[in-house]
């Protein structure tokens, strides 16, 4: 991984994917995936490393911040068009909001507004 630092401050980075089989078998193990279960759930990539996969990789910035720092403010909210709060509310869509039974079952979510919750039950 990699980071470009403009003044002490962050503003991208970056890394270079796993492009071997053994490295990233190396990092299921390390998050305690068995071999089996990284087949199942991850034999596609596996698989595909048998074919080559070219060492890549990525950049990004962080065009918010980079943004902040020209205008110089302390918080990258003062400069982001839709910020969201501090506790994650969007407050130009209203997001999170409820979902409707009808997309509850979709879903398949069951879930149970806190208001209803009684204690013990």
């Amino acid at each position: 991984a990699y980071d470009i630092v403009c003044n002490g401050n962050e503003i991208g980075g970056g890394s270079i994917r796993i492009h071997r089989r053994d490295i990233q078998e190396r990092v299921f193990a390390t998050m305690g995936i068995e071999e089996a279960e990284a087949q199942e759930k991850f034999g596609f990539l596996l698989d595909a490393f048998a074919y080559g996969a070219p060492p890549h990789g990525g950049i990004a910035f962080g065009w918010d911040r980079i943004t902040a720092l020209l205008a110089k403010m302390d918080s990258i909210r003062d400069v982001i068009a839709f910020p969201k709060s501090g506790g994650g509310f969007d407050p130009l869509t209203g997001a999170p909001a409820p979902i409707t039974p009808e997309q509850r079952r979709e879903a398949g979510v069951d879930a149970v507004p806190a208001e209803d919750v009684r204690p013990g039950g």
